[in-house]
C-alpha cells in the first residue's frame, strides 16, 4: 500500500519539474516562487521536524541547529571552492566572479533526492503505524512534492547544467519515495538520524534560497511581481503544512 500511495509523489514530483521547464520565458518568476518555496520548505517544514526528532542539545544549542548552521556553512564553502577551482585567471577574474560551478547544482539537487527517499520511508513508516496516518503522511509529502520536483529541475538548470541533466535529476527525485517506501518493507531508520539530515540538508537549502536564487530573481527584474511570487510560494508550503497538521 505504502508504494502504491508513494507513485502519487512521483507524478507530482514530475508536474512541479515540468512546471518549472514550461515556464522558462518568466525566469525572474520562476527563481522567486522558488526561492519562496525554498524558504517555506526550511522554515515550515524542515527545520520543526529535525528539531522534533533530532536528539538533544551540544553545549546548550539542539543539535539540530548545529547540523542546521553546518549545512549552511557546508554549502558556502563548497561552492566556493568549485567556483575558485573554475574561475580564470588573469584579467578575466572578476568579470566571472559570479559564474557558478555546475557540480553546486547537481549537489544540491541530490541532496534534494535523498530528501525525498526520505519522504518516501516516512510514508513506509506511517504505515507501518496505522493506515489513517500512512495517509495523512502521504497527503503531505504529495503536497509538498511539487515544489520538490519544481526546485530540483530549477537548481540544476540555474547552475549551468544541460537540460538533459536537469531532467534526469529530476526523475531521479520523482523516483526517489517510491524507493524509500519500498525500502521500508525490509528496514527502518532511527528517527534521531533522520532528524540530524534534515536539519543540514535545511541548511543547504537556506544558503541556496538566500545566497543564490533569490538575489538571481531580483538582479535583472526588481519586479513587484517576482517579490509576490517568493511570498507565494512560502504562503503555498504554510498552507501544505497547515493542512497536513
Amino acid at each position: 500500500m505504502a508504494v502504491f500511495v508513494a507513485l502519487g509523489a512521483f507524478l507530482m514530483t514530475l508536474v512541479g519539474g515540468w512546471t518549472a521547464r514550461r515556464v522558462t520565458d518568466r525566469r525572474h518568476l520562476v527563481l522567486g516562487l522558488a526561492g519562496g518555496l525554498m524558504l517555506g520548505v526550511v522554515g515550515l517544514d524542515l527545520l520543526p521536524e529535525a528539531l522534533d526528532t533530532a536528539g538533544g542539545d551540544v553545549f546548550g544549542v539542539p543539535a539540530a541547529l548545529l547540523l542546521f548552521v553546518a549545512g549552511f556553512l557546508g554549502a558556502h564553502v563548497l561552492e566556493r571552492l568549485l567556483a575558485r577551482r573554475q574561475a580564470p585567471h588573469g584579467a578575466e577574474e572578476h568579470a566571472h566572479e559570479r559564474a557558478r560551478a555546475p557540480e553546486v547544482g547537481l549537489t544540491a539537487a541530490s541532496a534534494m533526492v535523498g530528501h525525498s527517499l526520505m519522504d518516501g520511508m516516512a510514508i513506509g513508516a506511517a504505515f507501518q503505524v496505522g493506515g489513517g496516518m500512512g495517509v495523512a503522511v502521504a497527503l503531505a509529502v504529495i503536497a509538498h512534492d511539487f515544489a520538490d520536483g519544481f526546485n530540483t529541475y530549477t537548481i540544476t538548470h540555474l547552475y549551468g547544467n544541460a537540460r538533459r541533466k536537469a531532467l534526469a535529476m529530476l526523475l531521479a527525485d520523482a523516483c526517489a519515495p517510491v524507493l524509500g517506501a519500498a525500502s521500508t518493507l525490509l528496514f527502518t531508520i532511527a528517527a534521531q538520524w533522520l532528524g540530524g539530515y534534515l536539519g543540514f540538508f535545511g541548511g543547504v537549502l537556506l544558503y541556496l534560497a538566500a545566497a543564490e536564487i533569490l538575489p538571481e530573481a531580483h538582479h535583472e527584474h526588481p519586479a513587484r511581481s517576482t517579490l509576490l511570487c517568493t511570498v507565494a510560494g512560502a504562503a503555498f508550503i504554510w498552507l501544505v503544512v497547515g493542512m497536513a497538521g
